[in-house]
């Protein structure tokens, strides 16, 4: 890694993309705390709560595969919605096993109320980049993963429990 100084040809562009990492993670944060205000759940719940609507008799496997995230974190999610009677859980099929899991009343008022997107603002964007720029970033990305040394773990956790 190279000392960047402030007169060095580099600040300026590193200061410029640092100051566009804080504009993403303060519009992501600001969708976040709307969510939380006007919907009272958190933007991860908020998330889980529409796929759960969206293909009702989903299981926590399949949900967590849909949010890309842990099956443990999925599993909290969906205990916490339960708990709050947003969300229902049944045995259904040959399989006892699985747990199916469909929204309830009070989980369809929230999503009546709570602002779009769903999945959140940056998960919005990034759908809505052609595959080019995607590719870029990307590769970009990776880079600047693989420079700080990053726990790849990481990629499991929604953007909304940061």
């Amino acid at each position: 890694m190279t000392d960047i100084t402030p007169d060095s040809p580099d600040s300026t562009a590193s200061m410029r993309v640092l100051r566009q990492f804080r504009v993403v993670f303060n519009a992501v944060k600001t969708h976040f705390r709307q969510v939380e205000r006007e919907a009272g759940l958190g933007g991860a719940q908020l998330w889980a709560l529409s796929v759960i609507d969206r293909r009702p008799g989903i299981g926590a496997t399949g949900l967590a595969r849909e949010l890309d995230i842990h099956q443990s974190t999925a599993s909290n999610l969906v205990r916490s919605l339960v708990e709050r009677g947003f969300v229902s859980t049944s045995r259904e099929g040959a399989d006892r096993r699985n747990v199916a899991l469909r929204a309830l009343p009070a989980g369809l008022e929230i999503l009546r109320s709570a602002p779009l997107p769903f999945a959140g603002v940056l998960p919005d964007a990034l759908a809505s980049l052609d595959p080019a720029t995607l590719a870029r970033m990307e590769q970009d990305l990776q880079h600047l993963v693989d420079l700080l040394g990053a726990d790849p773990d990481g990629a499991k956790m929604p953007l909304a429990q940061l």
